[in-house]
């Protein structure tokens, strides 16, 4: 698979260096925003290098740029009181969910490097999720009309496991994924999920029967190095860390991609992680 590089795109073997695959723990949205917009005005003048940031959110709802806040449902007082945040920001889709127990990735690229066209760079991103939720014994699929990723039965209405929205700035993309690997699915009632009333959400943890047991970010961090060699295989790229922090590397059955996860503390400000520019 070539990621849906550009036909006779040239290959700029001077300039592209392998992607930098980062886990940040658990880290507030506003924190990791941060983040993604320093590295994306590094990229955009050419200086650091491409990154993939592996995290989970602390409890927040996202409204991309032109969303419908009506889809909110939550009011303002129940929110406040839960200490959930509602943020617009500059992301494609409608509203979207992120807490403990959903992996974050966030795709920061600049694509003219990699001869990488949009669209083939989304359906890399859903061939991750659906790779990662094998891996992890649950069979995910695209649906047509519909990005992200999902759990389609017949008899059984289709199940959202993976949402999915971005933002190109200046050749840059940033945002990205959020796929439910154990969060508590209770908390997507407080939004139609991406924009749509009585759409059903699912999770790893709902598929396989296994919603008693908490939310953990080691089981996100887990899917993280996964999700990481699964990308990195769609778009036929290397994903290498930035720095050794000695764990693991990617599972055997995701071969070509190269990818070593490096595990860091979540930040306590929004700085760079050591290594990346």
């Amino acid at each position: 698979m070539d990621g849906g590089r550009e036909r006779g795109a040239p290959r700029l073997e001077r300039e592209r260096r392998p992607i930098a695959a980062t886990w940040l723990g658990r880290i507030a949205y506003r924190e990791a925003w941060a983040l993604q917009r320093e590295i994306v005005e590094q990229r955009v003048v050419g200086e650091g290098r491409d990154t993939l940031l592996l995290l989970e959110h602390d409890p927040v709802l996202t409204l991309g740029k032109h969303a419908d806040e009506s889809h909110v449902l939550a009011k303002p007082r129940e929110l406040r009181g839960r200490g959930i945040e509602v943020l617009r920001v500059e992301r494609g889709g409608e509203v979207t969910y992120h807490g403990p127990g959903q992996l974050v990735a966030y795709p920061i690229l600049r694509l003219g490097d990699h001869g990488i066209l949009l669209r083939p760079l989304v359906r890399a991103l859903e061939e991750a999720m659906i790779e990662t939720c094998a891996a992890l014994g649950v069979e995910a699929t695209r649906r047509d009309g519909h990005p992200g990723c999902w759990v389609m039965e017949e008899g059984r209405p289709a199940r959202k496991i993976g949402a999915l929205g971005l933002r190109v700035e200046r050749g840059v993309c940033y945002h990205g994924i959020a796929l439910n690997i154990d969060p508590d699915l209770r908390d997507f009632e407080l939004i139609d999920p991406c924009g749509t009333p009585g759409l059903v959400s699912t999770s790893i943890a709902e598929e396989l029967g296994r919603t008693a047991e908490p939310p953990t970010t080691e089981a996100v961090r887990r899917a993280a190095v996964i999700f990481a060699a699964a990308l990195g295989k769609a778009l036929g790229e290397s994903i290498d860390a930035v720095a050794d922090a000695g764990h693991s590397t990617a599972p055997a059955e995701l071969p070509p991609a190269r990818v070593e996860a490096e595990i860091l503390p979540a930040p306590t400000a929004a700085r760079l992680p050591a290594g990346v520019a």
